[in-house]
Parts: structure tokens; C-alpha cells; sequence
């Protein structure tokens, strides 16, 4: 079992159990375990106020070790991604994604994918060796603060400047306080898109605060207000993307994937027929796909997973209810700037507005709730768990599926069937119990 790692990275709460020392040992560490491949280690960050200074941490770890640093500064998970991709390098992200400021997170890339768990856990040895790498004072890293972004920048131009060319939709865009902000303006902007930005104004502790894809009311009032035609919302890193109807109605990852699935189809862009998603996507996804000739693969939540069972297949679209939808022939990880793009690409294509082409994806009545509890794992493990599962299993067309958080003290309840009364029943009944675990352990 990891110490340090979970479903995504290294994340918890800055200055608890993630402090500048453990930064510097995973810099360290990863120029010890990669040094003798790769010479440099690409960093960027989003907008917390913890970010520079685990940045610098990471960086003097590296350095010590004989590494060389390159600091992207503020940037998306995936433009750092594409840049470890096109550079052949290794990287990492400073970001607790769409957590609230109090949490931040690293992430270590490697020629464009998240790295493996069998790396993780070498890492983790190293890091708990306690046993810092030291360089001859003559072989210490340089460090510069030069900017790669330029390259993900022109690559998504490049991509999309004859395919959104038609968009004459008038946009509105969160960026979350986050880093999406950083670069927005140079890809919409030069792609002569009509939008406007909100939520682009990061203090360090409001990324993801009442914005962003987490929080999607707040733009969704000022749509309605300003008659926008639909909006578009990233989180914190810019993994995520969902975006909203003229009426400020949510499209969730689920539509996105339908939408942009049928447009690949169409475009021939689908090397086989099928898509990926995980246990928790609608069985409306399903059905929507099956009606079109596609066929829906299933992974376990986590876009790791869902990349995983892509390259084993050799699938082109996959993702989350969350919106992180991974293009696999445009990018190497979830990307909420290229999701954007296909999907805008997607209203030129049929010429049909986004709730036109959402009205044609049937949706189960379907609930998440999430539980914040002292101790996940005790509470995941008690048998009054399955015993309640046990009460819904067989009725058809229903599904319930319980799961902790890979990165916050939540226990996760997902309910879906044919009967909302139904549905919102077994909520409430797996809340019962899972608080009442919480007040036992």
C-alpha cells in the first residue's frame, strides 16, 4: 500500500501532511529514479498561494540531485502533459485540480501520461529511504523561468483554426480562478471565438471558490442574464470541461462524451466502435451509444483507469461524468481546453445547438451524494455496508455503487434507476447508515 500516493498524485491538505520537505523529497527522488534518462524536470502550477512555494521545494530537491528545472509557471495539467509529450521529458503539476485552495497536489508526468503505480512506489521508497541525493557542487541543476506553454498553445491552435472557424455562438467562460485563465485569452482569442471570461481573477485562495465546473450556478445566472448562447466552465488545472445551454442548464460529461462520440463516429475518427467510461457514467450514455452502433466500455472511476482501458483497447474517446474527457488523438490526458474545442466543433458539424443534440441523450434519474466522514476506509469495509446494497440488487434497471474519495474524506453514494422516488430513497438510506458509521468510528 502507498504512503504518499493515492488516485491521483500526491494530495492532502498544504502545510499538514503535504509540506515543502515532502515536496523536496519527491524532487529529489525523481531525479534520482530519472535522472540518468531525462536531464530536465518541467514544473508548472495553478493559482493557490501554496504553489510557488512547493515549486521551489520540488525544484531545489531536483537541483541538489543534478537536475535541471524548467518552472512553466501558471499552467494546465494537460499543456504540461503535452510539453513532457513533444520534449521527452519528465514534469510535474502542482495542483489539487478542483479541490479548494486549502488542498494542493503533485503530479508527476512522464513523456505526456501520469506515471505508473509501480513508479509511484518506487518513488515512495526512495522518499522513505530518507536518504537525500547530493551532486558534486560542480554538477548542481540550473534552473530558468522560461515558458514552454508557447508550444501547447500554437499545437490547440493549430488543431482547431479551420474547425470552430463557423462558431458564431456567443460564449461565456469560467475559468475557475485557475489556470485555465493563464492561457485562454491566446487559444480563444486567436481562434476568433465570442466569448468572455469570468471568474479570472485568482488571489490564491479562491480557485474553485464558488465557481468553476464544481460549482456551475453562478455562471449559469449570469448566462441567463446576459443572453449568452452557452457557457463553458473548466476547474482548477483545466482536466475538466462541462458546459451549459443557453438556458444555464448543465451538460455533464456523460452529454459531452455522447455528442462528441457520434461526431468522431461520423468523422471517422473512431478506430473501432466503442467508448469508454466508468461505472458511474448514466445508463442513458449507454443506451444513447447502443442506438448509434457503439458499443460502451466500462472502467472503475478514475481518469487513470479510463486512459488505462483506452490504450488496451486502442479506443480515441473516454471519460467522466466530471468532464474529464480524454480525445486520445488530440491529447494524452483529459484536457477541458481541447473538450471545449471538439465540442464547439460538434455544434458546427451537426449545426445544431447544444441542447438540441443533449435532448437526443436519454437520462436515467440518477443522485450522487457525498459523505464527509473521520475514516473512509473503516466505514467502506463495515458489513452493514453490503448488506444495505444487498436490498437494491435485484431490481432491474437500478444501480447503486458506494466509493471513497481517491483524494478527500468522502465516501461517495451513486443511485441510479427508472424510479426517482426510488432513487432519492436509497440516498437517503446510505447517508443514514454512513453517518451513523461516522459517529461509531
Amino acid at each position: 500500500m502507498k504512503t504518499f500516493f493515492g488516485t491521483d498524485g500526491i494530495r492532502d491538505v498544504v502545510n499538514e501532511k503535504l509540506t515543502s520537505e515532502l515536496a523536496m523529497k519527491l524532487g529529489n527522488a525523481v531525479a534520482n529514479l530519472f535522472g540518468g534518462k531525462y536531464k530536465k524536470l518541467y514544473l508548472a502550477r495553478d493559482t493557490r498561494n501554496s504553489g510557488k512555494m512547493l515549486e521551489l521545494a520540488i525544484a531545489s530537491g531536483a537541483l541538489a540531485a543534478g537536475m535541471d528545472v524548467e518552472s512553466c509557471g501558471i499552467l494546465t495539467t494537460p499543456a504540461l502533459a503535452y510539453i513532457t509529450r513533444t520534449e521527452r521529458a519528465v514534469g510535474i503539476v502542482i495542483s489539487a485540480s478542483h479541490n479548494p485552495s486549502i488542498y494542493n497536489g503533485l503530479k508527476v508526468l512522464c513523456e505526456g501520461y501520469k506515471i505508473s503505480n509501480e513508479m509511484e512506489e518506487k518513488l515512495e521508497d526512495i522518499m522513505l529511504a530518507g536518504l537525500l541525493k547530493y551532486c558534486n557542487y560542480k554538477d548542481i541543476g540550473t534552473y530558468v523561468e522560461d515558458s514552454s506553454k508557447r508550444e501547447y498553445i500554437d499545437y490547440v491552435i493549430s488543431c482547431y483554426s479551420s474547425r470552430v472557424s463557423s462558431i458564431n455562438y456567443k460564449i461565456a467562460v469560467d475559468v475557475a480562478n485557475g489556470a485555465a485563465g493563464a492561457i485562454i485569452d491566446e487559444i480563444f482569442g486567436k481562434l476568433g471565438l465570442n466569448y468572455d471570461v469570468y471568474f479570472n481573477t485568482p488571489n490564491g485562495l479562491n480557485i474553485n471558490e464558488n465557481c468553476g465546473s464544481t460549482s456551475w450556478e453562478p455562471l449559469s445566472k449570469i448566462i441567463k442574464k446576459g443572453g449568452y448562447d452557452l457557457g463553458v466552465l473548466f476547474d482548477g488545472d483545466a482536466d475538466r470541461c462541462l458546459f451549459l445551454d443557453s438556458q444555464g442548464n448543465l451538460v455533464d460529461g456523460d452529454a459531452l462524451i455522447g455528442i462528441n462520440s457520434l461526431k468522431l463516429k461520423k468523422q471517422g475518427r473512431l478506430k473501432n466502435n466503442f467508448v469508454v467510461a466508468t461505472v458511474m457514467s448514466n445508463l442513458g450514455l449507454e443506451d444513447f451509444l447502443k442506438a448509434n452502433g457503439l458499443i460502451l466500455l466500462r472502467s472503475d472511476v478514475g481518469d487513470k483507469y479510463v486512459l488505462e482501458l483506452m490504450l488496451q483497447e486502442n479506443g480515441v474517446i473516454g471519460g467522466e461524468q466530471s468532464g474529464h474527457i480524454i480525445f486520445l488523438d488530440r491529447s494524452t490526458t483529459g484536457d477541458g481546453i481541447i473538450t471545449a474545442l471538439e465540442t464547439l466543433e460538434a455544434l458546427a458539424f451537426f449545426s445544431k445547438r447544444i441542447e438540441d443534440l443533449v435532448s437526443e441523450l436519454p437520462k436515467y434519474p440518477q443522485d450522487l451524494k457525498n459523505i464527509t466522514v473521520k475514516d473512509k476506509m473503516k466505514i467502506m469495509k463495515d458489513k452493514r455496508l453490503e448488506e444495505l446494497k444487498k436490498k437494491y440488487e435485484h431490481i432491474n434497471n437500478f444501480r447503486v455503487l458506494v466509493r471513497p474519495s481517491g483524494t478527500e474524506h468522502i465516501i461517495r453514494v451513486m443511485s441510479e434507476g427508472e424510479d426517482k422516488n426510488m432513487v432519492n430513497e436509497c440516498i437517503k438510506e446510505f447517508s443514514q447508515l454512513i453517518q451513523n458509521l461516522d459517529k461509531e468510528y
